[in-house]
């Protein structure tokens, strides 16, 4: 038991019935009532990894520890209670082993893992192309591969947006099937059939969404397939790619000692 994460559970509920946002979990039998998992959804919003993590408490109570970007570990405020709760970090566009050895140690103890294997928040709010992370996790380990796909998290908080605190909002968590792998195969083409899975979930996390934009000026958060005014797949392709781009322009600096370097 922690602690930490059993307070800060505490207050994520109050903070859901204070706003009275209506969660609704389906397919949490999906996840592994004991032992290791991964599990892997799409990524809408900066509120996500809690929401991922209510829906998995649906199987057993079941805590999710997520991989998330070393910045939040770096922030004064997030980084202690992320560490308090062992999340695990990782330096996007660096060397990403450690992260790597820690969640194959929290697998081999029993614990569940979450990833978003698009790697960043998909500007379109439709899937992005996945990175194969998620895929390594779970097949050195031998653990299940649970899709996910959360839909709703957009209108709280995204990225390029400003908190919004959506009274009433419904946030849909689904889980699928674990995704069939074998362990000679290439974890390119597991993640393949996993974005198929996660797909194939937001489509249906979509379609069934009990809740229309409130006006001309609410379709922000709906894909432009849809008739929203979000960015196309295209658009937030190419978004991804300029900010991938940046990062390791960041990190080139860091390791040159620019100003971008830590302080001593």
């Amino acid at each position: 038991m922690n602690p930490v994460y059993t307070s800060v559970i505490g207050l994520c509920l109050g903070a859901f019935r204070t706003m009275g946002w209506d969660i609704r979990v389906t397919g949490a039998e999906h996840v592994p009532a004991t032992g290791p998992g991964v599990v892997a959804t799409n990524h809408v919003g900066y509120l996500d990894f809690i929401f991922a993590g209510y829906g998995v408490r649906e199987q057993g109570r079941r805590r999710l520890r997520f991989v998330a970007k070393r910045e939040i570990f770096d922030h004064k405020a997030s980084g202690p209670l992320m560490r308090a709760m062992r999340h695990i970090p990782v330096d996007r566009g660096g060397d990403t082993q450690r992260m790597m050895d820690e969640v194959q140690a929290a697998l081999a103890e029993g614990d569940l893992v979450g990833m978003f294997p698009e790697g960043t928040i998909s500007r379109s709010f439709v899937p992005l192309p996945g990175r194969p992370g998620a895929a390594r996790m779970a097949m050195e380990a031998g653990a299940p591969l649970i899709p996910g796909a959360i839909w709703g998290t957009q209108r709280i908080l995204t990225k390029g947006g400003s908190f919004h605190a959506t009274r009433g909002a419904v946030i849909t968590v689904s889980f699928g099937p674990a995704v069939p792998y074998t362990p000679d195969e290439e974890p390119s083409a597991v993640t393949e059939r996993l974005m198929a899975a996660i797909s194939g979930l937001v489509e249906e996390a979509q379609r069934s969404y009990p809740q229309a934009p409130r006006g001309a000026d609410d379709t922000w958060w709906v894909p432009a397939h849809l008739g929203g005014t979000a960015p196309t797949p295209e658009e937030a392709q190419r978004m991804a790619r300029e900010e991938a781009a940046a990062r390791r322009e960041r990190h080139a600096r860091r390791a040159e000692g620019g100003p971008d370097a830590p302080k001593a």
